[in-house]
């Protein structure tokens, strides 16, 4: 299986994770990665390593740019990662074991969330189909972020990928703003019958970041993971409250007669 897979990785000032994320990864012939115009060390790192093919391209949304990098896989089956995922040797080993032969159109996996190398118990980090064959998939816009779709049957991997982005705190403070604001838009822009239901408690506004509080403290039980476990909790209630005031904005902005915000940003290519 391993001769059948491109792992395909975007970066953008990746200097703190990539090169341990390229660490799991020596098994693939080649690695295409898509840089969104990097600063910092990361094309030194990628450098590093002669299975790496760089491919740079301006950012315009996350969507956008992976089927941009669809497109420079030249095998049948592409494993889509971001720079903080690092496979577990588990993983690794699953995915060897895996029969192409298979009417399959994709795996996903679960995430084990990590804080500075530390694991938690729990995470809100939902699923993803990270392994999938080429001429079945099309990235499309979700909110902030990005959506594979795959045509086709996919199955659950057993093991998972560990999320451990080592970047600065202020990186994230400074994205979540952003993030935020494309968030608030892709909420109002849709009627509540075709939102899912965390996302119908978050136009709520008031509800969605007590409710994650306690849900991730206690009913995912971080509280027993010690001071990552409040690390993780608290950005996570963060994020809610940001977004809460976004939307608050926004109905304000309405209530006094002024139009609704346009997009006046494009996405960041920061992940």
């Amino acid at each position: 299986m391993f001769t059948q897979i491109t792992p395909l990785i975007l970066t953008f000032n990746e200097a703190p994770n990539v090169a341990r994320a390229l660490e799991r990864l020596k098994w693939a012939k080649e690695i295409v990665v898509v840089d969104s115009g990097s600063t910092d060390e990361t094309l030194e790192i990628l450098r590093r390593w002669p299975q790496v093919r760089v491919v740079q391209r301006r950012f315009d949304s996350f969507a956008v740019q992976c089927n941009f990098g669809l497109e420079q896989i030249r095998t049948p089956w592409v494993l889509s990662l971001d720079a903080d995922y690092i496979l577990t040797p588990e993983l690794v080993a699953e995915i060897a074991r895996l029969d192409n032969r298979e009417a399959v159109a994709g795996y996903t996996a679960r995430f084990r969330y990590c804080i500075q190398g530390r694991p938690l118990r729990s995470t809100l980090y939902p699923p993803r189909t990270v392994l999938y064959r080429r001429d079945k998939a099309s990235y499309r816009a979700d909110g902030h972020g990005h959506r594979v779709q795959v045509d086709g049957p996919t199955r659950m991997l057993a093991s998972v990928i560990d999320h451990d982005d080592r970047k600065p705190m202020d990186r994230w403070l400074h994205e979540q703003n952003r993030y935020a604001a494309i968030e608030a838009r892709h909420l109002l822009a849709n009627p509540r019958s075709a939102l899912s239901f965390p996302d119908r408690l978050r136009c709520g506004m008031v509800f969605a970041p007590a409710a994650v509080f306690f849900y991730t403290l206690i009913v995912k039980g971080l509280i027993l993971d010690g001071w990552p476990g409040w690390f993780y909790v608290l950005q996570r209630t963060y994020a809610e409250l940001l977004l809460a005031l976004k939307l608050v904005e926004e109905k304000l902005r309405v209530a006094s007669g002024e139009p609704r915000a346009a997009r006046s940003e494009k996405e960041s290519p920061n992940q």
